[in-house]
């Protein structure tokens, strides 16, 4: 039987298997799975600092994790609003087409 990759085994698990390790094992499967905070909320802090700190790559998986985890567009459309006046303006526009495309991908 052949196991299914997990997301970090495919985007650089070829390049970097270490890598992809700790991030199955200790950020998603150890940090991910906290009791202090559920996943939902967990999505919306990490999708916020992934904005605010402009990690475009790894926003377009997290913002699809969100939708997963019970996070609505309405929130974050508003948390990208928000975002607008603590994290830049720039920020905040540079994030709407990659929340637009998450949102046609999940209609999909």
């Amino acid at each position: 039987m052949v196991e299914e990759q997990s997301a970090a085994q495919k985007a650089y698990g070829d390049v970097s298997p270490g890598l992809a390790d700790l991030s199955d094992r200790v950020l998603f499967g150890e940090v991910w799975e906290r009791p202090g905070l559920s996943k939902r909320d967990r999505s919306l802090v990490t999708v916020t600092a992934l904005i605010a700190t402009y990690r475009h790559n790894e926003l377009p998986g997290h913002l699809a994790r969100a939708l997963a985890n019970g996070v609505t567009r309405d929130e974050l459309v508003e948390a990208v609003t928000h975002l607008a006046f603590y994290a830049g303006w720039p920020v905040a526009n540079s994030a709407i087409p990659i929340l637009r495309k998450a949102f046609a991908d999940a209609d999909a």
